[in-house]
């Protein structure tokens, strides 16, 4: 049984090490500055170019005119329920 604990218990020391090193590493590079901007450039392809030239994010039909809101659309599930 001791024998065991005198390889494990250095081994998981020099495992903790090791991750604490990864961990202070990645801190000091910069891997957590920007997590949000690097989830979303994920999902996007080259060819799309930037969001913010696209008509439907900004709230504009393709023809370049206000999209029309919510409330002057008629309710479709009147009548429903």
């Amino acid at each position: 049984m001791s024998s065991s604990l005198v390889f494990l218990v250095p081994l998981a020391l020099l495992l903790g090490g090791m991750a604490l090193f990864a961990f202070l590493w990645s801190l000091r590079n910069g891997q957590y500055d920007d997590l949000d901007g690097a989830a979303q450039r994920v999902l996007l392809d080259e060819e799309d170019g930037d969001l913010a030239d696209r008509p439907a994010e900004r709230g504009e039909a393709p023809g370049g005119q206000a999209a029309s809101s919510r409330s002057d659309q008629p309710d479709r599930r009147a009548g429903q329920g």
